[in-house]
């Protein structure tokens, strides 16, 4: 029977970085590894814990899978274009200067996560907890319906043609963010009011002006 070895490789240098024997990296501990610069992309990483490890400009372009654990790494510079990950789990990440445009994190975490200076043109965040994020980066068309900003710091994000619909944005900071056609019906103010909500029973009470003298 032959032996099935998955080979990690710098993205750039083409080194060797990490092997294991087995013929996916779903489910496989990677935690505390250092993995700067790795290429995973095109790879399955459902199931697998890469927490606290070193992933410094790591390539996750089109990555996909489900639960994939990345609590406490180190992901500045890294690349997530086009990834589709869901449920998966950036608790307290550092993801400066990283690229995750154009990729999916349904219903994942970022809650702590330091994500600043870096590129989230089309990101899809539905439904993922960013509670206490930092976020102050490019949320260029990001779709962030239903997600989580409790005490999200978005000072200063370009937040245009963003979708914050039914959003929680309660405590957050979005002081000088660039709001241009971004959607937020629905979605709950820094200071706890809803937006965009208009209540049933008083649209059926209001009527038109040349209405005013019907009893």
């Amino acid at each position: 029977m032959v032996a099935v070895m998955i080979e990690i490789r710098h993205r750039k240098t083409g080194k060797v970085l990490l092997q294991i024997d087995a013929d996916s990296l779903q489910g496989q501990n990677m935690s505390t590894l250092p993995l700067g610069g790795a290429n995973f992309s095109d790879m399955d990483l459902s199931d697998a814990d890469l927490s606290n490890s070193d992933l410094r400009e790591a390539d996750f372009r089109r990555v996909v899978g489900t639960r994939t654990l990345f609590k406490s790494a180190t992901l500045r510079g890294a690349i997530f274009i086009d990834a589709n990950l869901v449920e998966a789990n950036f608790t307290d990440a550092l993801m400066e200067n990283s690229n995750l445009s154009d990729a999916s994190f349904t219903n994942s975490k970022f809650r702590y996560a330091k994500i600043v200076d870096a590129d989230l043109t089309g990101v899809n965040l539905t439904g993922s907890d960013m509670s206490v994020a930092d976020l102050r980066s490019n949320l260029n068309n990001a779709n962030l319906t239903q997600a989580d900003l409790r005490g999200a710091d978005l000072t200063g994000a370009n937040l245009t043609g963003a979708n914050l619909s039914r959003a929680n944005m309660f405590d957050a900071k979005i002081a000088d963010a660039n709001l241009t056609r971004t959607k937020m019906e629905g979605a709950t103010g820094p200071h706890g009011q809803r937006i965009g909500v208009v209540s049933t029973t008083l649209r059926k009470s209001v009527r038109k002006w040349w209405q005013f003298w019907a009893s």
